[in-house]
């Protein structure tokens, strides 16, 4: 995968691991503390596939980086401790694709990030482990040629594994990813699900259960 992705935040910390598990997935990745390099950069290289910006930056805000970054056709999900609803209108009627706030699930930017590159064209459509292929477009598995039928949510955390490939994921981050950020089920759910996918996909070997974690798919 060669989607491009910039990242726009003076957070250190926030920045550093937004970076890692972007580069983890695939992506490559330009990051930047301060709004004033990044429109410099800009003017330099723009063939971006999305854009993670904070709204509160050094030098010109997220606000005034928008028109850069959208006369360059490209998305932009803020990313931002500014929750307030005149800051969202302002940055979606701006010409934003997204608007999340801070504190936020790595897994749920990957998911919003995913979806732009899909409708853009940017993302893998096919993806092989083994004699197992899974079309990420038509939602669609087959294993040795003969389709597999996954239920939805078995296929979403499918992907969710095979886009954190080599990384280990805890339940908790799977349901709150998958089911939703507020969902009160047990972690037996995750354990039922990746079950059943290791069952029709001969994925015992390839799903890893890493002890009092989570899971990791080895591929």
């Amino acid at each position: 995968m060669d989607a491009k992705i910039l990242v726009i935040e003076d957070e250190e910390a926030i920045n550093d691991v937004i970076c890692m598990s972007l580069r983890a997935t695939g992506y490559e990745v330009s990051s930047f503390p301060d709004g004033d390099e990044a429109s410099a950069w800009l003017e330099e290289r723009h063939d971006y596939d999305c854009a993670v910006v904070d709204v509160m930056l050094p030098g010109k805000d997220g606000f005034a980086l928008l028109p850069e970054l959208v006369k360059h056709d490209i998305p932009v999900i803020f990313l931002t401790a500014r929750g307030e609803l005149q800051d969202r209108v302002r940055g979606l009627t701006g010409g934003a694709e997204d608007y999340m706030v801070k504190p936020f699930e790595m897994l749920e930017l990957l998911i919003r990030i995913d979806k732009i590159l899909k409708r853009r064209g940017a993302l893998q459509t096919k993806i092989a482990i083994g004699d197992v292929v899974i079309d990420w477009e038509r939602r669609a598995v087959t294993k040795a040629g003969q389709e597999v039928s996954l239920k939805p949510m078995e296929f979403d955390c499918l992907m969710m594994l095979v886009r954190n490939r080599n990384k280990a994921l805890t339940r908790s981050q799977l349901l709150s990813a998958l089911w939703g950020m507020e969902f009160e089920g047990e972690t037996r759910t995750v354990d039922a699900h990746i079950s059943r996918i290791r069952r029709k996909l001969g994925f015992e070997d390839v799903i890893k259960t890493i002890p009092r974690i989570g899971y990791r798919l080895e591929a």
